[in-house]
């Protein structure tokens, strides 16, 4: 049988070093997925329960891999079903390539049936790269290109395939005029400023006695030097979201995370800065940064784009974190005046006392800051903890404590409920020795996530560890936007959109062939989690949590707090449970006599 379009395109995928694909079938790529099935071994498909889960595993494996993800969807549906992990992939700068299937060429333009424009469908989220195939001899520069685009430019990527051009006979592009000649492989360059802008970038640092930096995922693979330099400027540091693994948090002078989930310390060590110092993050929520005018900055980032955006910068270095610091380590005086740090490791200390104290607060029946307090001595070396976003995103931002190692993400720019299942699975396929750790939502375990407990069954024996525990925050509340509602708009909760079924989980994950194990009683809190992490077999830890806690971000304004206020006197519907029990635990901070100026 002669090499088909579908066989030359795994081939090629092959060669750039592709081995594993998330996606669902469908009759658009019975072609690619023949072709697929004739490789053998040489590739890992893996069968998703829906193609947007597709997408999130993509992206989730290009974090945790530094490789480009690929997914793989039909025509009509399946493609559009694509978008939504695509823009988790495209918001936090990660390489996917999306391949999908299409109506026969002869049908295209013929309002057949699931026949979409797909090169307009991608053209936002996969504006790097988008085409359509129309004859064999194309296949092997788009893929050649949409390979090294997505990892070049760190972006999504999207080729289309119409599935009669799928079956037909490869062949390769004549040695003719028109005709393109591509070739595989792609090594990321060394990308440094010139010395005079690292001079201009010391001159500042140097000049300043009260330093703060704050890393994203741009610095992860920059560990070291960002020690390196933080103790050569006595600075203190912050982490954006998605620069959770930056540092270890058993660091002192690391503040934890920064903005409407993060710390005290953190909001402190931006306030009080003098010079700031920004490396490989995009964090988007500039009143959390230093008021204008107060702080000099330096800003590392491999995107040029990036630069100046949400603090103006006074030197502004277009590189690779881990090569930018080294290169600038040398021209850094080492300071001598240890008050600055003095004082940032004194509030990290006291503030750690703080979240240990909140979390022991009782609640009905349990708090949710003590799940992930209790998580964090527990967790195994080198593992790997996803999130998902809403109120449990706040317990990971602020009372997982990171040591060196581990891996850990969630869906940050575009910050999707619903990622952190295909997350822990992807993380699974992508490093099947390491533990992983989901916490998640009961309102993202109804959206899509529990369906994903299906795939978790699927193949979890082929792990070569098979530690996963999957932690649902269960309180029958979409409870960040509940909160938001009574701080942002002070308005009480609305049971109507806030209330989803209490659903038993660990039932379910019985039923699939998964562990589950129920918890209602906080006593039982930590050894429910020793026993989910030494099953030996994936698991579901059900954990019946208080939804009165709230996620209320480190400062609060004067706004927030008449809101709040305006809230209480109004008729909510757990309004006496949420003033007499656990909200009691901030409710200092937020009343108008607690405002921080």
């Amino acid at each position: 049988m002669s090499k088909t379009v579908g066989d030359f395109v795994w081939d090629r995928l092959g060669a750039w070093g592709v081995k594993t694909i998330f996606g669902y079938p469908g009759d658009g790529i019975n072609g690619l997925l023949g072709a697929l099935n004739r490789a053998g071994d040489r590739f890992e498909f893996v069968q998703v329960r829906h193609e947007e889960m597709a997408a999130f595993m993509a992206s989730a494996y290009a974090k945790f891999t530094g490789r480009v993800g690929v997914c793989l969807a039909t025509s009509g549906p399946g493609a559009t079903h694509l978008i939504t992990g695509l823009y988790d992939a495209k918001m936090d700068h990660m390489p996917v390539l999306a391949i999908a299937g299409q109506q026969a060429r002869a049908a295209v333009g013929g309002h057949y049936q699931q026949e979409l424009d797909l090169q307009n469908t991608f053209k936002d989220v996969a504006s790097a790269f988008v085409h359509q195939a129309a004859v064999p001899q194309q296949t092997r520069h788009l893929i050649d290109r949409a390979m090294r685009i997505a990892q070049g430019d760190r972006a999504v990527t999207a080729l289309v395939f119409p599935n009669d051009l799928q079956d037909v006979p490869y062949s390769e592009p004549a040695r003719a005029h028109g005709t393109v000649h591509s070739s595989v492989g792609y090594s990321r360059p060394k990308v440094v400023p010139y010395e005079a802008d690292l001079r201009r970038a010391a001159d500042v640092l140097n000049a300043g006695e009260k330093v703060a930096i704050l890393v994203g995922a741009g610095a992860l693979r920059a560990t070291d030097e960002v020690i390196a330099v933080a103790d050569r400027l006595n600075a203190g540091a912050a982490k954006a979201l998605l620069g959770k693994a930056v540092l270890p948090d058993d660091l002192p002078w690391v503040t934890g995370s920064i903005g409407l989930l993060g710390t005290e310390p953190s909001w402190d060590l931006m306030t009080e800065c003098d010079t700031f110092l920004m490396i490989g993050s995009g964090f988007p929520y500039s009143e959390f940064l230093p008021k204008e005018g107060q702080a000099r900055g330096v800003q590392i980032d491999i995107d040029p784009g990036m630069l100046g955006l949400r603090y103006p910068m006074e030197v502004e270095l277009s590189g690779d974190a881990a090569e930018t610091l080294t290169a600038l380590l040398p021209l850094l005086k080492q300071k001598t005046d240890r008050r600055w740090r003095d004082r940032i490791e004194k509030n990290v200390a006291s503030w750690w006392e703080t979240l240990e104290n909140r979390a022991m607060v009782e609640a009905h029946p349990i708090n949710p800051q003590r799940v992930a307090w209790e998580l964090s001595p527990r967790l195994p070396d080198r593992a790997i903890i996803t999130s998902d976003s809403g109120s449990c995103a706040n317990w990971y931002a602020r009372d997982l404590k990171i040591r060196r190692g581990m891996m850990c993400s969630l869906s940050g720019g575009l910050a999707s409920m619903g990622a952190a299942v295909p997350y822990a699975i992807a993380a699974k396929f992508a490093h099947p020795d390491r533990p992983v750790v989901a916490l998640v939502g009961d309102g993202a375990m109804q959206m899509n996530n529990m369906a994903e407990l299906i795939t978790i069954a699927k193949y979890w024996k082929r792990w070569a560890n098979p530690q996963l525990v999957v932690c649902v925050f269960n309180n029958e509340d979409l409870n960040q936007v509940t909160w938001e509602q009574r701080i942002q708009e002070g308005d009480p909760r609305f049971d109507a959109s806030q209330k989803i079924p209490n659903v038993p989980y660990h039932r379910f994950a019985r039923d699939i062939g998964l562990k589950g194990i129920f918890v209602d009683d906080p006593a039982r809190l930590g050894s429910a989690w020793d026993e989910a992490l030494g099953a030996g077999m994936p698991v579901v830890l059900d954990v019946k949590t208080d939804p009165e806690v709230p996620p209320l971000p480190p400062h609060v304004t004067l706004k927030q707090a008449k809101n709040f206020t305006s809230t209480l006197l109004k008729v909510d519907p757990d309004q006496v449970h949420m003033v007499a029990d656990t909200a009691r635990q901030v409710l200092s901070s937020v009343l108008p006599s607690g405002e921080k100026k």
